[in-house]
């Protein structure tokens, strides 16, 4: 008796795990991007709001730490300085956005006053930076 031949299966590639391996490293370099995010302005601890936004596009960081220092992106800067170089902001970039980070031990009469100068100088974009209120 005559057995009959087994049919012979034809090798596949597997596109599953190579699939699997790509959304990894897709992942990976996704994270691996966001941590390399720069920050243009100094540490310094801010008050929380509720209704903090983060939809801002390059902006001039203006930092006012706990003991009254100002800076402009990370250079320090005197208060008098301010206007000068925010007039030289316009002069390069027509409608910039100006960010304030200012501690929240800090007086309040040196972030209006900084206010002031931002806007004296002509630049109707600015923001004060805050973080998300943590809820207990």
């Amino acid at each position: 008796m005559r057995l009959p031949a087994a049919a012979k299966k034809k090798p596949r590639i597997e596109i599953i795990p190579m699939i699997d391996t790509m959304f990894f490293l897709l992942v990976f370099f996704m994270i691996a991007t966001l941590s390399m995010t720069m920050q243009h302005g100094m540490p310094v601890n801010l008050p929380e709001a509720s209704s903090t936004t983060n939809k801002v596009q390059q902006p001039v960081s203006l930092t006012i730490t706990e003991n009254g220092d100002l800076f402009y992106n990370k250079d320090m800067i005197t208060i008098h300085e301010l206007q000068t170089r925010l007039i030289g902001l316009i002069q390069r970039d027509a409608d910039p956005t100006i960010v304030i980070n200012a501690d929240e031990h800090v007086e309040h009469g040196l972030v209006v006053k900084v206010m002031d100068k931002v806007r004296l100088s002509g630049i109707p974009n600015m923001a004060i930076a805050t973080e998300p209120k943590t809820t207990p």
